[in-house]
């Protein structure tokens, strides 16, 4: 028995639907069908059958929406198939989150196994290596099976994997002897292959951090890492037809002889390179879509028309695009074909079972369907944000005899929502699992769910109602979620080292930086810091190494002396140091012992408003979330002086976790200090905290350079007489002048941006205050702190849902891709970062973007502008007015704008890796997907 199919099997539409689907009289359109009604229909007709299946929709949007609707009905069966950004298949780098999830499922589908795979149509646009060929790249190593293991590592290599020194991550293979670790495409660990002579001996589980063995296999199975894949014979075969195509071009410019020139002899020396996919008709005549991977799979199009609008623009974009470069003698005419037409998708949908899926009765396009079934659904419509009207609306369904289901989100919710019915006198049942429970008519069942909106079946008498029909809020949704800092990494900015300077080698010493090096290792180029030493020793650091080297700071007084590689007196300075650091942390464990001894506030447990306060959130929490506030209630309800770090990556929701704790704060009277970095960042948490308590008598005020000194001495003198309840700014909330009349909380955002005399008057609140301190990149010695309980740590390590990885890019400095890119975000409503961090002429280059894309509104803003001006065109850049931001790295810590999701980074090389990683997390706050393009 299932509850939300079993009245399907006697619905007269659903049969109907059903025998056309059989006797393959498709396609067959089906109209009346809405939002995750759709995905409800689709979940009972392949619960009848044991066909794979694609749902095709219109964007990567609506595909998420549609994959999460069919993950409530189906569970594991569902997966999502993420797009490529075509427009941008020239990129050097790309994310290796969409492969990941492409060969994943691509494994599945070869393995036979039954899926129901959701995508946009863009993602059809891809050509694809036939599956027989795909097939042939992926194999078996046994114990006890002979290899070769140099034919190996060249084969990996040709399969799109990376060798390094270890294999750390997902598409790497290191090999030293005997021994071969490969991390495939598709796994989540590492393993190791251990040979006797050519015979594997044994294969064993890694752990990718320790790169120790965790269990023994018996076998393992790799797929390659990159879509196109390929033997000598195609190697030939693409040569050819790229040197006929280019001795067909009439005086080809010599941009264009030089790029080809270069792409065959990677080519011919069988070497990997990124973007080679644009190749991919120069290789196999008898390319194929994803579809064709599919052994007769049930297709179903989420509204055709919507589809067919959103392809001509992506081709007409692509086409654009592509004619540019062509023109401009960067690219081969024959490269326009290497993504598929609309027509071309059309034709493959045709030659399988199809269902056709809209809400409207319209005229289709692009299809001429065979057969019709008109359903008669509709909106589960409730009375929003109105207890007493939803119970109206819940009682007139229950009072017509309807099985009713309210998902509830939660187990909180659910509970809160069955106590609301059963206090307005309304038959309602709490199930914890309902799949297959016995639900009787004319009673609400309430049960934890989700879907992006509810149904009814009129005729069926059956209704779904979501959370998210009743409950909404009407207020622009603010991501409040949150902020994060630049590591302490050991060179910021490679541009900072010049040749000639000193630097430092964790593990060596002190050296001169002699410049970056090009060195090709098994036909691959990489980057590598020549360190030179004294007795012309020299050293060759990989650019992934970089942590490992700083720049020496001991002054220019002095020129200090050089080490020598294995010397000893590297070894002796770093014990120096050591017991210097020796004593620095006695002072840490005298001040945490002082703590241990100090008896803090007992504050009482939670209040009604409490409560309320906590369910006004208007996102779902993570278990993460939720663990973390409690860690953090528990701390203050026993009484100890709190000094707690929480740790969590950009967007997981530290700074509703710090809301929480401030509002049980000032419940008993006591008040909080909010302490960031940035003046920026003072204002956005200063706007988010008092939106979150609007309802409340909480006073809340901002102490930073946005206020005048009038301002200022208001709040001192409001936070001396216990006014004001919550004060958040920068260091200026540091200074000698600010007087608490009861301060309870310090919660620090961030703390490794502060400076040394900043640190010291924390060390002193430390004392007796209570102390909440969020990071995203704690510094080591603070997560060290944390892991040997010194300090205690909660960590938010689980993303919210809605959370889409951010599609990161390395291309070449290129107009028409900054073009393509602000087009493409503009086209959805979004906004733009473009960041420039320089001042001297960042004018003139928002003028040469202003000519570059002519409809848009640009802005700059730097560091170095007045207050009032900086603050004029954030809050413009807020609200919408402009497009574009130029920018230098002032928004590198804690913006949170939800509608940009396009960040474009000039000059990316001269920034170090976290602050990319830093400057990177201001994007994708959404649920759209974000793009994030390094140049």
């Amino acid at each position: 028995m299932n509850i939300f199919y079993d009245f399907l099997k006697e619905n007269k539409n659903f049969i109907k639907l059903k025998k056309y689907i059989t006797d393959n009289k498709t396609p067959v359109l089906t109209t009346g069908v809405i939002d995750a009604q759709k995905c409800h229909l689709i979940s009972g007709i392949l619960s009848e059958c044991e066909n794979s299946s694609l749902v095709i929709t219109h964007s990567e949007l609506k595909a998420k929406e549609i994959y999460n609707d069919l993950k409530f009905f189906m569970k594991d069966r569902v997966m999502l198939y993420p797009s490529k950004d075509i427009i941008f298949y020239w990129a050097d780098v790309k994310s290796l989150d969409i492969i990941k999830q492409r060969f994943n499922i691509i494994s599945k589908i070869i393995n036979g196994e039954k899926l129901t795979v959701v995508l946009s149509a863009e993602a059809l646009f891809d050509r694809l290596v036939p599956p027989e060929i795909f097939k042939e790249f992926i194999f078996d190593i046994k114990t006890g099976d002979r290899i070769d293991i140099n034919k190996i590592s060249r084969d990996l290599v040709l399969m799109g994997y990376e060798r390094c020194e270890m294999a750390e991550g997902q598409g790497q293979f290191a090999l030293r002897g005997g021994i071969l670790d490969i991390y495939s495409s598709v796994s989540s660990y590492p393993v190791r292959i251990e040979l006797w002579d050519d015979e594997v001996d044994s294969i064993r589980i890694l752990d990718p951090v320790s790169q120790r063995s965790v269990e023994n296999i018996q076998s393992i199975r790799i797929y390659p890492m990159r879509e196109l894949v390929y033997k000598d014979e195609a190697v030939e075969t693409a040569v050819s037809n790229i040197e006929k195509e280019l001795n067909s071009i009439s005086s080809p410019p010599d941009s264009l002889k030089i790029s080809v020139e270069e792409t065959i002899q990677k080519l011919s020396s069988h070497r990997s390179f990124s973007g080679i996919e644009k190749f991919i008709t120069y290789f196999y005549d008898n390319t194929c879509t994803l579809i064709d991977y599919f052994n007769d799979p049930l297709i179903f199009a989420d509204e055709p028309n919507r589809i067919s609008e959103h392809c001509e623009f992506i081709t007409r974009e692509f086409v654009n695009s592509l004619e540019s470069r062509i023109d401009k003698g960067t690219m081969l005419p024959g490269q326009l074909k290497m993504i598929y037409t609309y027509d071309d998708i059309i034709s493959r949908i045709e030659q399988n079972r199809s269902v056709l899926m809209t809400s409207l009765m319209t005229t289709l396009k692009d299809y001429k369907p065979k057969e019709l079934v008109d359903f008669q659904v509709k909106a589960a419509a409730l009375v929003k944000n109105n207890m007493d009207l939803i119970s109206e609306d819940l009682s007139y369904m229950a009072k017509k005899d309807y099985r009713i289901i309210f998902l509830a989100g939660g187990h909180t919710h659910c509970e809160r929502m069955f106590t609301e019915l059963h206090e307005r006198n309304l038959k309602a049942v709490y199930i914890e699992n309902i799949d297959n429970a016995n639900i009787e008519n004319g009673i609400i069942y309430i049960t934890r769910g989700s879907l992006s909106h509810g149904f009814e079946y009129v005729n069926d008498k059956f209704a779904i109602v979501s959370e998210k029909d009743a409950f909404s809020d009407d207020r622009k949704k603010r991501r409040k979620k949150n902020k994060k800092s630049s590591d302490s990494t050991a060179i910021q900015n490679i541009s900072d080292l010049k040749v000639g300077d000193y630097v430092v080698h964790e593990n060596h010493g002190i050296g001169i930086f002699k410049g970056i090096e090009q060195i090709v290792t098994d036909g691959i180029s990489r980057d590598y810091i020549k360190i030179g030493y004294s007795g012309e020793d020299v050293l060759y650091v990989s650019i992934n190494q970089m942590d490992m080297v700083q720049k020496y700071i001991g002054g220019e007084a002095t020129k200090p002396k050089l080490n020598r590689l294995g010397g000893e007196g590297w070894k002796k300075a770093k014990a120096r140091a050591r017991q210097a650091a020796f004593i620095s942390a006695q002072e840490l464990v005298e001040l945490y012992a002082e703590r241990q001894k100090v008896q803090g506030f007992k504050y009482s447990p939670d209040t009604l408003w409490q409560k309320e306060f906590e369910e006004e959130f208007e996102y779902e929490e993570t278990d993460d979330q939720l663990t973390a506030v409690s860690e953090i209630k528990e701390d203050m309800e026993e009484g100890k002086v709190m000094d707690r770090l929480l740790c969590g990556d950009v967007g997981f929701g530290k700074t509703e976790v710090a809301i929480r704790a401030a509002f049980k704060t000032i419940q008993d009277g006591k008040q909080v200090a909010y302490l960031v970095p940035t003046t920026i960042l003072a204002r956005q948490h200063y706007l988010t905290f008092s939106q979150r308590m609007e309802n409340y008598p909480v006073k809340v005020e901002m102490m930073s350079r946005f206020r005048t000194p009038k301002q200022q001495k208001e709040t001192i003198a409001n936070l001396s007489s216990g006014r004001t309840d919550i004060v958040i700014g920068t260091h200026r909330i540091l200074s000698k002048d600010m007087k608490f009349k009861d301060l309870g909380l310090v919660i620090i955002d961030e703390e490794q941006r502060f400076g040394v005399k900043h640190k010291d008057k924390l060390k002193e609140l430390r004392k007796n205050v209570n102390v909440l301190t969020l990071s995203a990149t704690p510094i080591p010695r603070t997560l060290h702190m944390s892991m040997t309980g010194i300090r205690d740590m909660s960590v938010l390590a689980e993303p919210p849902d809605d959370r889409i990885p951010i599609q990161t890019y390395v291309l070449d400095y290129d107009p028409e891709c900054i073009k393509d890119a602000i087009h493409r975000e503009l086209a959805r409503n979004g906004q733009v970062y473009y960041l420039y961090n320089r001042v001297t002429n960042i004018s003139d280059v928002t003028s040469k973007l202003q000519q570059l894309v002519p409809e848009a509104n640009f802005a700059y803003a730097h560091g170095q502008m007045s207050q009032r001006e900086l603050e004029n065109i954030m809050m413009d850049f807020m609200d919408g007015e402009i497009d574009v931001l130029v920018c230098t790295t002032i928004i590198e810590t804690g913006l949170d704008i939800s509608n940009v999701n396009t960040i474009i980074i000039s000059d990316a090389d001269k920034m170090g890796l976290s602050q990319l990683y830093q400057l990177r997390g201001r994007v994708g706050r959404s649920t759209r997907t974000s793009y994030a393009y390094l140049m």
